[in-house]
């Protein structure tokens, strides 16, 4: 039977609701059903996940001041290995269930010792769920704990029992040795672990815990990065941090402001650099966990910074008495890590993506607040420079408030003037329509009487667009390269930016694949990821595949898209004749296409290829960003260096 949308949830003839409807999932098989409640996804995030649920309750013992080096070893067939030198999993009976205390934490949802049991007093897993949800999701797991004079082993599969606890010895050490592989059931999608992935996790770990070690090997025989190591300890914690952070731009000041203390309500502790660029990289983090979406720690932070640098200027008469500096300002070319510790943390989901304790906005005001005035009464010239820069970005906001008014003064009661440049489509749902936005008027004239007008937009540029790495929000309202992309898509730019208001969801960037082309792949996600985040992030931006190659014998003709392709599309066109002649040639640009050749190959949406655009980590994506199309060339030659050799082809 089909169901209608009107339909779908209606109780249809003859169906009861009753006792019998009711399903209860025994043990870790709620897991198993529904993992992305725990894990976030079953994509290569939610496999990563499983890593870190592990390595985060080594990092507890961390804490706790029992273990000082955590190693982690991608083993052949994608297996992970995390070993950790503090207390050991406890393997005595645990009273509610009668049952080993290491066989409960790998097989019960919400067991641990984080809810009060003395155990630790901070820790990142406060859900007590990560151990059986890796375990859970895992086609098999085996856990070897070193504790109280013994060495003991448990092994399961899926979640299940397959080795009982089982003493294998005695042992004059301590620690745990979790060994897992992913179930292939579950990720469907792949079982392939990233070595950059995991180290950019695990080098953020040892810098949040100075002085722990914390090693990463890839022994994958085959692997791109098969043999690659990298041990990593930062004594100097979080300023290491912001240093590493900082490291491919200028600081305004030679050496990180650092402040740190701690009230009632916990820990806390900041490491912040100024730069000369316009861009800010604020990174947070509650008990070691990353808090991509901020929360109470973020605001209280924000909030004093902003009345420390307002008060300090007016004190020394850098801003007249009714000039004030907005957040916005006073964070132009801020890097800065804020690190809290608490005993009950209140996360948002079991991947903690937001903190919601509001005493900790006023442990982290209060504490940030009264060092940073100290520091900047001791430091003048560097209290200076940060003010003056500040000072700088407001002006230049007010430049983009002027620029903004200019062009909302020009249009129509106030509405959006489309660029002339822009073929819009008939339908106005954004759910249902895409952009294109194509490099040149010869090819937007293809795609424009290729495409189909009831979903399709087609908006042209032409020439050398802005590098917003280097330029403020009013160069960028000033810009005709970029000023018809932000009225086209209608949805503002910076702080302004308001997704509700798009006017497409899909957006396409299509470009010759050539140089030039790839100038404007490079380009134009710039300017979306520093000024338009959301549309990354909600995966809005694609790039077209155009192909590379046409290939005809007689009447027949076919496309390639890279030199393999064309390759195999030759010898299945030539058949069992070796000796028949196809022709080949290679498309110089979209232009060459005509509209029928342009909609089959690129914007049919039954045969074209789109790759998304995502961004899977906002601290190795800004770090890419500021080494590509930042002023500084060394990171740039280095990073070209490294790289070379994954451009088999440079046209592509």
């Amino acid at each position: 039977m089909a169901f209608s949308e009107e339909n779908l949830n209606k109780p249809q003839a003859g169906e009861r609701y009753d006792a019998s409807n009711i399903q209860v999932l025994e043990g870790l098989e709620a897991v198993r059903k529904r993992p992305g409640m725990y894990i976030g996804s079953t994509s290569a995030a939610g496999l990563h996940h499983l890593v870190y649920e592990i390595v985060d309750n080594a990092i507890d013992e961390a804490l706790a001041g029992y273990c000082d080096h955590i190693e982690v070893e991608i083993l052949e067939g994608n297996i992970i290995r995390v070993t950790d030198n503090g207390r050991g999993i406890p393997i005595d009976i645990q009273q509610q269930t009668g049952r080993p205390a290491l066989e409960v934490v790998y097989t019960v949802l919400h067991a641990g010792g984080k809810f009060g049991g003395g155990g630790y007093k901070v820790s990142g897993g406060l859900h007590g769920v990560g151990a059986s949800v890796v375990n859970a999701l895992s086609e098999w797991l085996e856990v070897e704990v070193r504790r109280d004079g013994k060495c003991v082993i448990m092994g399961f599969r899926r979640g299940e029992i397959s080795k009982p606890f089982t003493v294998l010895g005695p042992t004059d050490t301590s620690g745990s040795v979790v060994t897992f592989k992913p179930d292939p059931e579950i990720f469907q999608e792949t079982t392939e672990f990233s070595y950059d992935t995991l180290l950019t996790r695990m080098r953020e770990q040892a810098f949040l815990n100075a002085g722990l070690r914390i090693t990463l090997t890839d022994s994958r025989p085959g692997s791109e990065t098969f043999r690659k190591s990298e041990s990593m300890c930062y004594e100097g914690g979080v300023s290491s941090f912001v240093e590493y952070l900082n490291r491919s731009k200028t600081p305004l000041h030679a050496a990180p402001i650092y402040v740190s203390g701690e009230t009632d309500a916990g820990y806390t502790e900041i490491a912040l650099q100024y730069n000369d660029g316009y861009n800010e990289m604020l990174l947070s983090f509650a008990n070691n966990i990353h808090t991509p979406e901020g929360g109470t720690h973020e605001t209280g932070f924000k909030t004093a910074l902003t009345r420390v640098l307002n008060a300090y200027g007016r004190k020394y008469k850098i801003l007249k008495d009714d000039d004030k500096l907005s957040g916005e300002d006073t964070r132009e070319g801020l890097c800065a890590v804020i690190s809290v510790k608490l005993e009950d943390p209140q996360f948002e989901g079991q991947t903690k993506s937001k903190l919601g304790n509001s005493e900790i906005k006023n442990l982290v005001d209060s504490v940030f607040s009264a060092k940073l005035e100290t520091f900047l009464e001791e430091n003048p010239a560097v209290a200076r420079a940060i003010l003056e820069k500040a000072v700088n970005a407001s002006r230049a906001r007010e430049a983009a408030r002027k620029a903004r008014e200019s062009i909302r003064r020009k249009t129509v009661l106030g509405g959006a003037a489309m660029p002339d440049k822009l073929q819009d489509c008939n339908i106005n749902d954004p759910e249902l329509t895409e952009l294109y936005i194509v490099e040149g008027d010869s090819a937007g004239g293809s795609a424009v009487q290729g495409r189909d007008s009831a979903f399709q937009a087609i908006l042209s540029l032409w020439g050398k667009m802005l590098n917003v790495e280097r330029a403020r929000a009013d160069k960028v309202y000033g810009n005709d390269k970029l000023q018809p992309v932000i009225a086209a898509l209608g949805a503002g730019v910076g702080e302004e930016f308001d997704l509700n208001r798009l006017r497409y969801h899909k957006i396409i960037i299509m470009a010759d694949a050539d140089v030039d082309g790839a100038h404007i792949r490079t380009l134009l996600p710039t300017f979306f990821f520093r000024l338009m985040r959301p549309l990354i992030e909600h995966g809005y931006v694609y790039a077209a595949v155009p192909p590379l190659f046409k290939l005809t014998r007689g009447k027949v003709t076919r496309v390639a898209y890279s030199e393999a392709e064309r390759d195999v599309v030759s010898a299945e066109m030539r058949g069992d004749n070796p000796n028949a002649k196809v022709d080949i040639s290679r498309f110089k640009g979209l232009g060459e296409m005509d509209p029928e050749e342009l909609w089959e190959t690129t914007m049919d949406p039954a045969k074209r290829t789109l790759k998304r655009i995502e961004l899977d980590d906002a601290i190795r994506a800004d770090e890419v960003f500021t080494v590509l199309m930042g002023e500084k060339v060394e990171p740039r030659k280095e990073f070209i260096e490294r790289n070379a050799r994954y451009a088999v082809n440079l046209d592509y």
